[in-house]
């Protein structure tokens, strides 16, 4: 038996040398392996290169690599795809924090220097971030790693959006987007967040009229009153109709207007509208082809339409509007009880204010369509089930998808403008600058949802690459259950799109890692739980099986550190049977037919190792863990173990010889199950065994009957 069980196992002592040797063997990158079997494929969902790891991410690896490793172990091609996000906005966001405590504004900074300034810092944190997934084990092939802002990578997303392009589904437009008056930049609804909230509703005279309004510092342009067609409370007012009514600044000449986009149970009906500050007021000055007028500049103030109001912020005027309008006698009530749904962005969560503003648009309905036909034939598969309906609600409802952005980090958008702000501009979409004189560069960059969607894609290679051939589709797509309507939809709209296949059969979902109390982790808690404070503690074959274990897909676990601790006695009772084995099996003969009793315990044993395997394969990892934990623990140690003690002291040849091939060949098994689960650990034993069968146990085969 090998000295270093005379000790406990020290997992600081082991994890790096194990990992090490990992990387050096070459195993991580498939053409390297044993085996030349069918390929399996994850590609993993590039972390944020913004900061460190939280325990989201360890849970993604974790049960990623469990999937690879098994793979592996069966004798697939098993390759795992690494990456890194430069998460645009995100990180931009991360960035102006760091400025805004040095005394700095990105608002002061030349572009190019503020661009270098973020890259830098982001470089930095990606190769830490790099060596943090190492640590939690991580067998992907770094040999494979892309990063978004990677000269090919950037290319190969510009040239989708030429093509997009060319093929009408891209197009510039001036629409009402979601502007975050904080940071300055557009947002998708994807990317804003929509809270029920209590408000002030607030019933104002206008002229004839009673309207209803949460903003009436948006209304110093409204000229237009609307009602339903059909609501008979307003029968006798007709289209184009016009009254006098005194407002804010003084009298105005009002136009009726009549639109079945009108909810007649809000309110009292009629309501007036500001086209620039409201998505469904903007369609409907649209349809009626009704002038629109811009009340709220981009930082989130009053402009000079708003009188004497002009330059303050909204929620400052907002009640000096209210009192102003009370003294002409306007304000006939006062809802207090208003419940509705606010936008926010999802960054500072500074209210969205909705802006009229030329921008780059994805037209979804075309694109979703064949996303929804993949579903209805059963290309694409999620687990839980039930994420089924969310996407196809997300589908069915899509809106036209905004990705140009305002800020500077992330990937040019690459189209060019002449004459721009006049009647006769044009724009065209293009790698080059077109010829002509004239021309100038779009300052904007992609929504980074734009580049991540097509992930996929970029990293086995598209449309020529070798890995594309072998390797795309990919199997599975393994991400956080709040991605099912962000990141999901944008890679199966783009491989279908450009690879005129889904980009992966199955999307497996996990929930969010909560503190010990269930509490969503946050830094202004003070609850975030880092998953290396833990490993460096516990050892990383504890922290994954505290993830795994009990978890189920979709759902959100919480996570302790008596959760991780418990794990850490199973990795010593682990160590601790493999003692035991070693040390009193020296003499095994593993061709020494078992007696009854060993051979019925050895057949429990496959039993299980198949129900294990039937687990895994349909992505029941939880259970899977759950199974080899307890058979190890209270079955093999607890029991069979203790019965063995007696059996060796016994002066029965057979039963002892019998016994210890029992032995030997379950602890090599159950080795092999545990190591996608407990890769450090088992390594370490794996490679005290005289009988093993390859060098290292990561590309042994998987235990079969």
């Amino acid at each position: 038996m090998p000295d270093k069980f005379l000790k406990p196992y020290n997992p600081a002592e082991t994890e790096t040398r194990v990992y090490e040797a990992w990387e050096a063997s070459g195993f991580f990158n498939p053409d390297n392996l044993p085996e030349n079997g069918e390929p399996f494929t994850i590609v993993m969902p590039p972390p944020n290169a913004n900061g460190s790891l939280h325990a989201g991410h360890a849970l993604f690896i974790t049960l990623e690599d469990i999937l690879i490793r098994f793979k592996r172990m069966q004798g697939y091609k098993a390759l795992w795809l690494p990456g890194a996000d430069h998460a645009g906005f995100e990180t931009q966001v991360v960035y102006e924090k760091k400025l805004e405590k040095e005394g700095r504004s990105r608002f002061q900074m030349d572009p190019k220097d503020l661009y270098d300034e973020i890259y830098a810092f982001t470089m930095l944190n990606k190769t830490g971030m790099e060596d943090q997934i190492r640590q939690i084990g991580a067998s992907c092939d770094w040999s494979r790693e892309k990063f978004t802002l990677d000269p090919a990578v950037v290319l190969d997303v510009q040239k989708t959006f030429v093509k997009m392009f060319a093929d009408g589904l891209v197009y510039r437009g001036n629409r009402t987007v979601n502007w975050c008056p904080k940071h300055q930049t557009s947002l998708s609804d994807v990317e804003t967040t929509n809270g029920e909230e209590t408000a002030p509703l607030y019933y104002f005279t206008y002229g004839p009229f009673t309207i209803a309004t949460a903003r009436p510092e948006t209304k110093f342009g409204d000229k237009y009153v609307v009602m339903h067609p059909d609501d008979e409370r307003y029968a006798k007012w007709k289209e184009g109709d016009s009254f006098e009514a005194e407002w804010i600044n003084g009298p105005i000449t009002a136009t009726v207007i009549k639109d079945e986009a009108i909810d007649k149970e809000f309110g009292t009906g009629v309501m007036t509208i500001t086209p620039w500050h409201d998505a469904t007021d903007f369609e409907i000055a649209k349809r009626h082809h009704l002038p629109y007028e811009q009340v709220i500049d981009w930082r989130g103030r009053l402009l000079p339409i708003a009188g004497e109001f002009a330059g303050m912020k909204i929620l400052d005027a907002r009640p000096k509007i209210v009192e102003k309008l009370a003294l002409k006698g306007l304000v006939s009530k006062i809802d207090d009880t208003y419940r509705h749904v606010a936008k926010r962005c999802y960054k500072c969560n500074t209210f969205i204010e909705p802006q009229v503003k030329d921008q780059w648009f994805v037209k979804m309905a075309p694109l979703a369509q064949k996303a929804m036909e993949a579903v209805n034939d059963g290309a694409v598969r999620f687990i839980p089930e039930n994420y089924e309906k969310i996407f196809r609600y997300w589908m069915e409802n899509t809106l036209d998808w905004n990705i140009s952005r305002q800020i500077v980090w992330g990937i040019p958008i690459p189209a060019w403008f002449r004459n721009r702000g006049t009647d006769a501009e044009e724009s065209v979409a293009s790698l080059e600058r077109p010829d002509g004189d004239g021309w100038e560069a779009d300052t904007d960059t992609f929504d980074t949802w734009f580049s991540s969607g097509q992930w996929p894609l970029i990293m086995t290679g598209f449309p020529e690459g070798k890995d594309y051939a072998t390797f795309y589709p990919t199997d599975v797509m393994e991400t956080g259950h709040d991605l099912i309507f962000k990141w999901v939809p944008r890679m199966i709209i783009f491989g279908l799109y450009l690879g005129k296949k889904v980009p992966f059969h199955t999307v497996y979902l996990h929930g969010l890692v909560n503190d010990a109390q269930g509490k969503k982790m946050s830094k202004s808690k003070g609850n975030v739980v880092n998953p290396l404070d833990l490993t460096s503690k516990y050892g990383t074959d504890a922290l994954r099986m505290a993830l795994v274990v009990g978890n189920t897909p979709g759902t959100d676990l919480a996570l302790s550190e008596e959760r991780v601790k418990g794990y850490k006695h199973f990795a010593n009772k682990l160590w601790n049977i493999a003692r035991f084995v070693l040390e009193h099996t020296g003499e095994a003969d593993m061709k020494t037919p078992l007696v009854a009793h060993d051979a019925a315990l050895r057949k429990e044993a496959e039993d299980l190792l198949a129900e294990v395997t039937k687990d895994i394969e349909e992505y029941r990892i939880y259970l899977a863990a759950e199974k080899l934990y307890h058979y190890v623990w209270h079955e093999f140690a607890d029991k069979i173990l203790e019965e063995s003690k007696e059996i060796l002291r016994s002066s029965d040849d057979e039963a002892k010889a019998s016994r210890r091939a029992f032995l030997v060949h379950t602890l090599d098994a159950f080795l092999r199950a545990l190591h996608p689960f407990m890769p450090f650990v088992t390594e370490e034993i794996w490679q005290s065994l005289q009988s093993k069968d390859a060098a290292f146990l990561m590309i042994a085969r998987w235990p079969s009957s």
